[in-house]
């Protein structure tokens, strides 16, 4: 059922395509090693750039084909772990500058669309509550490895670029908030990592003139297995789901449920003291909405510890 408020024009079909992207992209990173132990008073700052690219799966009531994005992601975070009941826990923010271009064939009329600005501010707690003793960098160093198993809570602030006369925005005007509980088992030099989470979102109150714009809750599972050649140096092959996430406009839902997997690897390695970087690549496997694109993303990480 089509949304009855709207009068579709051709920039404003391939505007909605380009929100879908956004948001999905933004929902679906595939994160290793995002459970595996530190110690305590340990801080991280990273500078990461993202780039996104491909076609973008919309309701399929829309007269929309041939839609093609690109979307660059700039992002700077800082973590600090430190001891919580006896084990590790680590507090987390992050902040992005987004740009996009999206264009396509609407009606059979060429059109493109561009957004850039400051995105929703991201805060993540998280807490490993088995394996993870809390440990200095002197007894960290000398621990045995051994499972560990932990909880998380990410919450995205609606904080980002937003104008409600457009249909397309940066930010989200909404919260979400993401619970997730996730594992790291170490073999040897291999590990396997594996979590379980979902974001649930409040509605936009505010969106496009006025309009209420909701979404369901969106399932996430991911699993990685990877080698570590020496500390800093690893490699793992990634895989993510992602279901539900279905949005509606005024109580009207959109054919735009989500049951999507992807596929990727992520390489990190170590060049200097307290230096390292991260090259990761993702790929849509199986999409059904708004999943379909490639991700090529490089993170620069600086670590220090308290002393």
């Amino acid at each position: 059922m089509r949304c009855p408020f709207i009068h579709w024009t051709h920039r404003h079909a391939v505007a909605v395509a380009l929100l879908l992207l956004t948001i999905t992209a933004q929902a679906q990173e595939l994160e290793p090693r995002s459970y595996s132990p530190s110690p305590i008073g340990t801080n991280f700052l990273v500078a990461s750039y993202g780039y996104l690219y491909g076609d973008v799966l919309t309701d399929p009531s829309l007269p929309i084909s041939g839609v093609h994005a690109k979307i660059s992601i700039v992002s700077l975070a800082y973590s600090r772990t430190f001891a919580l009941a006896g084990h590790t826990a680590s507090l987390a923010f992050a902040m992005p500058f987004s740009s996009g271009n999206l264009s396509g064939v609407v009606i059979g009329a060429p059109t493109e669309v561009h957004r850039a600005g400051i995105g929703d501010l991201k805060l993540r707690f998280a807490w490993t509550f088995i394996g993870s003793p809390a440990l200095t960098p002197e007894e960290f160093a000398r621990r045995e490895q051994a499972t560990s198993a932990g909880i998380s809570l990410t919450m995205s602030a609606p904080t980002g670029q937003y104008l409600p006369s457009r249909l397309v925005n940066i930010g989200a005007n909404r919260w979400g908030i993401r619970p997730e509980i996730g594992i790291s088992q170490p073999y040897g030099n291999w590990f396997l990592d594996a979590s379980a989470g979902a974001w649930f979102f409040t509605r936009n109150n505010d969106f496009f003139h006025g309009n209420t714009r909701g979404q369901d809750p969106l399932m996430l599972l991911q699993l990685h297995a990877g080698y570590s050649f020496r500390p800093g140096l690893w490699i793992a092959a990634d895989i993510g789901y992602a279901a539900g996430g279905r949005s509606s406009v005024n109580g009207v839902p959109n054919e735009d449920r989500q049951a999507n997997m992807r596929y990727g690897l992520t390489f990190s390695a170590p060049f200097a003291r307290g230096w390292s970087a991260k090259l990761a690549l993702s790929n849509g496997f199986v999409t059904r909405a708004g999943g379909d694109y490639k991700s090529v993303a490089f993170a620069l990480q600086y670590r220090w510890f308290d002393r």
